[in-house]
């Protein structure tokens, strides 16, 4: 699954994604962190999916690490240019910003080709932005943006069905 993110075209051909394959403990530790943020902010997702990764058997994340506009001065990133969004201001919440739309299309190409390589091998995954919020949180990868894909072999997938 990494080397299918991994290997996803890049728009200009320049990479800025970086993963990692997490198991236990880490895993828990992302799980727990899910749970906390889920009883501050009343947030059931958070709770569903950090149960949810505590019944996994792996976890893969993908990220996009800080960057450049591309130089298409093409606006979609809602700034006027690549100067002008090269030279905001940085925010900062549960991801980093301001993001160029390219980027974050070759994250979602790479988040695409590696649950289709889980699907193939029959290992159920789902693809979720509020892992990553945490493993963010937590340092786990360096980058403005990650999401991971928890990934299961059991009988039943855990991510579908099931009771928060």
């Amino acid at each position: 699954m990494e080397i299918s993110a991994i290997t996803a075209p890049k728009a200009a051909g320049m990479d800025s994604l970086v993963s990692r394959v997490v198991t236990d403990p880490e895993m828990r530790e992302i799980a727990e962190d899910m749970r906390r943020i889920g009883k501050e902010r009343d947030d059931l997702g958070f709770v569903r999916d950090g149960n949810n990764l505590m019944e996994s058997d792996a976890l893969l994340l993908i990220g996009t690490k800080e960057h450049s506009g591309l130089g298409l001065d093409c606006a979609a990133c809602g700034f006027e240019s690549c100067k002008e969004f090269n030279e905001a201001e940085e925010i900062d919440f549960e991801f980093g910003g301001p993001n160029c739309i390219f980027k974050l299309l070759d994250l979602g190409i790479a988040l695409g080709s590696a649950a289709k390589t889980a699907a193939i091998h029959n290992v159920d995954s789902r693809i979720m932005y509020r892992i990553g919020v945490s493993a963010r949180r937590l340092n786990f990868l360096d980058a403005t943006i990650v999401i991971g894909i928890p990934l299961s072999a059991e009988f039943k997938s855990p991510y579908f069905n099931r009771e928060t």
